[in-house]
C-alpha cells in the first residue's frame, strides 16, 4: 500500500530553540560525543523493541537479528545511523524530536548559569543527546518507522536546527530509525571509516548489540566479478559484550566511566562505582554507579528512578525503582539476573522475594560504598553530600534496618562551624559531647540563618553546648524519625520544658525557681492579656540576651513543620504555642513596671509578636503589630521631648 504523502512544516517552540544553541556551543570541544549519543539512542530503540517483542512476536516482522549500522556517503557528504529497534510513529516523532523533553525544557532553562562548562553537564541529564547531531552537521533527516505499523506508516522528520522541521508521511519497508547527518564542510572528518571505527571502539565498545560498519573492500581479483566488490559486506566494529558479565580484573577504569555515560546519558564521569557477581540460590551481576551530579527531576514526583533490568543479558525494564530504595533512587546502573522470568512486570517485581533479596543486597553495597568514600574520599563524599545529601536523610524513616548506618553518614552544620556548609557527623558531635551532656540537641528552622541565630540557642552557647543545625526542608522528616543515634537521645531545643540536665548550675535552678515565685503575677497578668493567643506563659531557661521566645509541647508539631506544610497546600494542626520570658531582660522588667493596663496591652502583644517573627513565622494581622510599635515610639519620643 502506498504511503498518502503529508508534508508539514513546523516551528520549534522558543525555548527549544535555546536549548538547541546551548547544545552546540557548550559541546563543541568534543564534536566526536555526537556518535556516542546517536548509538546510545539506537542501542535503546533496539533494547524496547526486544522487550516488547516478549509478549508480541510479530514486531520483529521476520527479523529477529538486532543491530545499529553506521554508514558513509563520501560523495554526498552524509553518515547515517540507522538500527531496526521499535522506531517511531508520526506523533512519537514529534512529541519526542520536535519538542525536547518538553515535561522539563523550562525547568532546564531555569538551570543554566552562563557557563558553558557547567551548562554542558546538564544536557545529558534533559535527554536532548540526539541534538549534539547539530555540532557537526547542518541539516538532520530523520526517517522511522515504528515495529508493528505498516511501511505506509513510515514518517521522515528534517531540520537545520534553526527555527523549524519538517514532517512527511512516506513508505518505509523496515522497521526502526535512520539518523542522516548532512556534515558541515569543516566536518569531513568524520567521512573517515577508521576515524569513526576508533570513536565507536572508544565510546561504543560495550554496547551489546553489534555495531557494524561496511568492510573496506578489498580490489577484485583478475577474473572475478567487477560488482562483487561494490556489494556491501558488514562487519561488527565494537566488542558487544555486556561489560557487567565481564570478570572486574579485565575492566579498566575508563571502560567503567564509559559505560555509565552510556547508561546514564550524562556527561560527567561518575563518583564512585560497584561491580559484583552474585552465585548460590540467586544468581545476577550488579554494576552500580554514583553520579556526580543530581539529575533535574530528582524530586519530580511523577518521575520513575532506579536501575536498568536485565533477564539474561535481555533488557526487561528502565528505571526499575523496586530493585533499589527511594532514599536511593540517585543510584545508577544495572541488574542482570539469571533466575527472573523474561516477561517480569512492575507488578511482579512488588512480590518477588528474588526482588527483595536483590534489593536488601543493593542497599547494603551502596551504604558500604559511601562508607568507603567517606573514609578515604572526603572531598568526592562532601561533593556527594552537596548534591544528594538532602536524599539519603529520607533513609531513616524508609529503611529500618539500615537507619545507625544511614545516620552515620549524614552530615550537618552545627554551631561548633562557621557558614552553611554541612559537614559534621553525628559521631564527631558525641565524641565532642560536654561531660554530663546525654543528648543530641537539634534546632530545626527554615533557613540556616534562621538556624543559627534563634534566641532558642542562647543558653546553649552561652555554656558551651553545640546544636545542630537543621533548615532543609526533609529535616523534619528526619527527626520524626531518628529519634535516638547509638543510645543518644535527639533533642529539640524548641519544644518542651528545656531540661539540660547535669549541664544546668544547681544554683542556676535554684535562681530561675526563685524568679517564677517572684515574678508570678507577671505571667499570670500577661497570660490574661494574651488570652487564646498562647497556651501559657512561663518564664524561660533558654534566653540569655532575648526578652522573649515561643515553645510547643513536646509532642505537639514543630512550628516550622506546621509551616513547612502549609507552604505546600497541607493543613497543619492548630497548636497554641508557649511563650517564655526572660525576666532579667531590660524591656521584661520595664512590662512588669507598667501600670497602664492598655500600654501593658500592647507592650505584651508586641513581644509575643516580635517572638513570632524571629521563629521565621508570619504575623496574622501585621499591620496592628506596625500600629502598636509605631505608637510605643511616639510615646517615647514624646517623653524623651
Amino acid at each position: 500500500m502506498t504511503a498518502e504523502t503529508h508534508t508539514e512544516t513546523l516551528e520549534f517552540k522558543a525555548e527549544v530553540s535555546q536549548v538547541l544553541d546551548l547544545v552546540i556551543r557548550s559541546l563543541y570541544s568534543n564534536k566526536e560525543i555526537f556518535l556516542r549519543e546517536l548509538v546510545s539512542n539506537s542501542s535503546d530503540a533496539a533494547e524496547k523493541l526486544r522487550f516488547e517483542s516478549l509478549t508480541d512476536e510479530g514486531l520483529l516482522e521476520e527479523d529477529p537479528n538486532l543491530r545499529i549500522r553506521v554508514d558513509v556517503d563520501k560523495q554526498a557528504g552524509t553518515l547515517t545511523v540507522s538500527d531496526n529497534g521499535i522506531g517511531m510513529s508520526r506523533q512519537e516523532v514529534m512529541e519526542t524530536i520536535g519538542s525536547i523533553a518538553s515535561s522539563g525544557t523550562r525547568r532546564f532553562l531555569e538551570k543554566l548559569t552562563g557557563d558553558q562548562t557547567m551548562d554542558g553537564q546538564l544536557i545529558g541529564q534533559f535527554g536532548v543527546g540526539f541534538y549534539s547531531a547539530f555540532i557537526v552537521a547542518d541539516r538532520v533527516t530523520i526517517v522511522s518507522r515504528r515495529a508493528g505499523l505498516g511501511p505506509e506508516h513510515g514518517v521522515r522528520w528534517e531540520s537545520d536546527g534553526k527555527e523549524s522541521y519538517t514532517l512527511q508521511t512516506l513508505d518505509k519497508p523496515g522497521r526502526g530509525t535512520d539518523v542522516t547527518l548532512h556534515l558541515k564542510e569543516d566536518e569531513k572528518e568524520f567521512l573517515d571509516s577508521w576515524r569513526l571505527r576508533s570513536i565507536i571502539g572508544k565510546f561504543s565498545d560495550h554496547i551489546t548489540l553489534p555495531v557494524e560498519m561496511v568492510k573496506d573492500a578489498m580490489p577484485a581479483e583478475e577474473g572475478e566479478d567487477k560488482e562483487a566488490e561494490k556489494a556491501p559486506e558488514y562487519e561488527q566494529v565494537n566488542r558487544g559484550t555486556a561489560l557487567w558479565m565481564r570478570n572486574k580484573s579485565e575492566i579498566e577504569d575508563k571502560e567503567y566511566k564509559d559505560f555509565y555515560k552510556h547508561i546514564s546519558h550524562d556527561f560527567d564521569e561518575p563518583l564512585a562505582w560497584a561491580h559484583n557477581r552474585v552465585e548460590g540460590t540467586n544468581e545476577y551481576s550488579a554494576l552500580l554507579y554514583l553520579p556526580k551530579r543530581a539529575p533535574w527531576d530528582l524530586w519530580d514526583r511523577e518521575q520513575k528512578h532506579g536501575v536498568k533490568l536485565y533477564v539474561r543479558r535481555v533488557f526487561i525494564m528502565d528505571e526499575a525503582d523496586k530493585l533499589m530504595p527511594r532514599y536511593l533512587r540517585f543510584v545508577k546502573g544495572i541488574v542482570d539476573s539469571d533466575d527472573l522470568p523474561l516477561n517480569v512486570s512492575r507488578e511482579l517485581l512488588q512480590h518477588n522475594r528474588k526482588i527483595d533479596t536483590i534489593r536488601q543486597a543493593n542497599t547494603k553495597r551502596i551504604l558500604g560504598l559511601l562508607e568507603s568514600m567517606a573514609k578515604d574520599k572526603p572531598d568526592d563524599y562532601q561533593t556527594f553530600w552537596k548534591e544528594f545529601g538532602t536524599v539519603l536523610k529520607e533513609g531513616p524513616g524508609e529503611d529500618f534496618n539500615n537507619r545507625e548506618r544511614i545516620s552515620g553518614l549524614m552530615r550537618f552544620a552545627t554551631t561548633a562551624t562557621e557558614g552553611e556548609a554541612q559537614i559534621e557527623t553525628l559521631d564527631a558531635y558525641i565524641d565532642r559531647m560536654k561531660e554530663g551532656q546525654d543528648k543530641i540537641y537539634y534546632i530545626t528552622a527554615d533557613s540556616p540563618a534562621a538556624a543559627r541565630h534563634s534566641p532558642h540557642l542562647e543558653v546553649f552557647r552561652k555554656k558551651d553546648v553545640e546544636v545542630l543545625l537543621l533548615s532543609d526542608r526533609v529535616d523534619e522528616w528526619l527527626v520524626n524519625s531518628l529519634t535516638e543515634y547509638k543510645g543518644k537521645h535527639l533533642q529539640s531545643v524548641t519544644k518542651g520544658d528545656l531540661d539540660l540536665g547535669d549541664l544546668a548550675d544547681k544554683e542556676e535552678k535554684e535562681q530561675k525557681e526563685k524568679a517564677k515565685e517572684e515574678h508570678g503575677k507577671l505571667l499570670e497578668r500577661l497570660k490574661t492579656c494574651l488570652g487564646d493567643r498562647v497556651e501559657e506563659v512561663r518564664a524561660s531557661t533558654r534566653l540569655v540576651d532575648s526578652p522573649a521566645c515561643l515553645v510547643v509541647g513536646e509532642h505537639d508539631m514543630s512550628a516550622n513543620l506546621a509551616r513547612v506544610l502549609k507552604s505546600v497546600g497541607q493543613d497543619a494542626p492548630q497548636t497554641k504555642p508557649i511563650l517564655e520570658i526572660n525576666l532579667d531582660h531590660p524591656l521584661v522588667r520595664r512590662l512588669e513596671a507598667e501600670a497602664d493596663e492598655i500600654r501593658f496591652g500592647d507592650l505584651g502583644m508586641i513581644l509575643l509578636d516580635q517572638a513570632q517573627l524571629a521563629e521565621g513565622g508570619q504575623l496574622d494581622d501585621p499591620a496592628a503589630f506596625v500600629g502598636r510599635l509605631n505608637k510605643l515610639m511616639m510615646n517615647m519620643m514624646l517623653a524623651g521631648g
